[in-house]
């Protein structure tokens, strides 16, 4: 009996390790889908993503407006900006070279890694070491994320751990009013 409760436990301890080092791989059209909460108003959204070479396209989708949002290859690499934009203004909308999407740049990412804080938006993002407390669980498996606080306002980051696509899913506190939690990822 006692070596039938050893191994459950061990087992369990297994799964949990499994769990905390979740981290899903974003590929071509895979699907996003989040909960948004605008100045007060509650919003689904998904977002396809279309890889290819270095150029990242993200399909938004949400409330009947479509439009695609182009991440260019620079952004991705050392984009320094996270774009708001809904969707609204375009059916294709490349972002500058210095923005990115619903992600930070892998040379963002890389600093967090580094020096444990990065600077987007001209605001420096410093990484908690007691994010224990807030994580983000998605189909049941604990995502394998850092999470980030401003300082110069509340805002709190949570990038899944993926030096390739630093993916945002969860944004809270945000003074522009703009908050989201990704709550289902779907590879087609």
């Amino acid at each position: 009996m006692k070596n039938i409760i050893l191994i459950l436990l061990l087992f369990a301890i297994h799964q949990i390790g499994i769990a905390q080092n979740y981290v899903p791989l974003i590929k071509n059209n895979t699907e996003l889908h989040y909960i948004c909460k605008l100045h007060g108003q509650t919003r689904t959204l998904t977002l396809t993503t279309k890889v290819d070479n270095d150029k990242l396209a993200l399909d938004l989708n949400t409330r009947g407006v479509k439009s695609s949002i182009v991440i260019m290859p620079e952004a991705l690499k050392n984009g320094n900006a996270l774009s708001f934009n809904q969707g609204e203004y375009a059916p294709v909308l490349n972002l500058k070279p210095t923005e990115t999407f619903f992600m930070i740049s892998q040379s963002a990412y890389q600093d967090l890694l580094k020096k444990n804080k990065f600077i987007y938006n001209n605001t420096t993002y410093v990484l908690d070491e007691n994010a224990d407390k807030n994580s983000v669980v998605i189909d049941g498996k604990l995502i394998g994320t850092s999470h980030v606080i401003a300082q110069i306002d509340e805002t709190e980051m949570w990038i899944i751990k993926n030096p390739d696509f630093p993916l945002i899913c969860k944004i809270t506190k945000n003074p522009l009013g703009i908050n989201f939690i990704l709550v289902k990822i779907v590879d087609k």
